[in-house]
């Protein structure tokens, strides 16, 4: 369970954060007797955590690349990623273009990932597939694929914006597709599972099922986490 705490992207991702609010939500994660692998913000918000947690160890994240939707031109997603890291995040989480995978733009995809990717330098690329909008596996098998040959070192079930975020189905098809690349390469993907996930049984199971694919050094902050809000307290509850 402690493992499992140290994997979460504490998140506040709300139409009504502001400064003051963001400030107090990493003031109260900060003085948690347990430390968090990152607190996720939007872009705005990057400076106030950055300044904050300076020096907690705990990563700053930022959403980027017109999230949730992705419906801007690729020169303004990059630009707000190149923004975001600009104001201090450690990772950046964007999300692909579901509309181009649905017409079969494969190509476009994986380079969008690319680009962003490219403006984030050094820092963590999560790729979201919004898993939930993708109605087939075979859809989000090539999702994971083209975000993962676009460089993305995650890839993450959700936004938490729609009605269906995490499932067991898609992390598994999604974890699959991680460990076929790593035979393939040798290089190791992250996985990120967010929307949806209240209660710290969900998270066990999504943890359990990464292990058994992935193997027991993969259930580490730097390739296994978990996107909560209310989990949170919960899991610092049961601990």
């Amino acid at each position: 369970m402690r493992r499992l705490f140290e994997c979460i992207d504490h998140t506040t991702l709300n139409a009504t954060d502001s400064e003051a609010s963001v400030e107090a939500f990493c003031r109260e994660i900060l003085h948690s007797p347990l430390k968090v692998a990152a607190v996720c913000v939007y872009p705005r918000f990057v400076a106030v955590a950055r300044r904050v947690l300076d020096g907690s160890g705990i990563r700053v994240a930022s959403v980027a690349g017109a999230f949730p939707h992705g419906q801007l031109p690729l020169h303004l997603k990059v630009e707000e990623v190149k923004y975001a890291v600009a104001q201090g995040a450690d990772e950046v989480d964007i999300v692909v273009s579901r509309g181009a995978l649905l017409c079969g733009e494969d190509n476009l995809v994986r380079d969008e990932v690319a680009a962003m990717k490219e403006a984030c330098g050094t820092r963590h690329l999560k790729a979201i597939l919004e898993t939930g909008e993708l109605t087939t596996t075979d859809l989000v098998k090539r999702a994971a694929a083209l975000a993962i040959a676009g460089g993305a070192d995650f890839i993450k079930t959700s936004t938490g914006k729609i009605a269906t975020g995490a499932t067991p189905e898609a992390a598994e098809t999604m974890l699959t597709a991680i460990a076929e690349h790593r035979r393939m390469t040798g290089r190791t993907v992250g996985f990120k599972a967010a929307g949806g996930i209240r209660t710290p049984d969900q998270a066990m199971g999504y943890a359990r099922m990464a292990q058994r694919i992935m193997g027991d050094g993969y259930l580490h902050p730097s390739t296994f986490r978990i996107g909560a809000s209310s989990l949170t307290a919960a899991l610092a509850q049961q601990l």
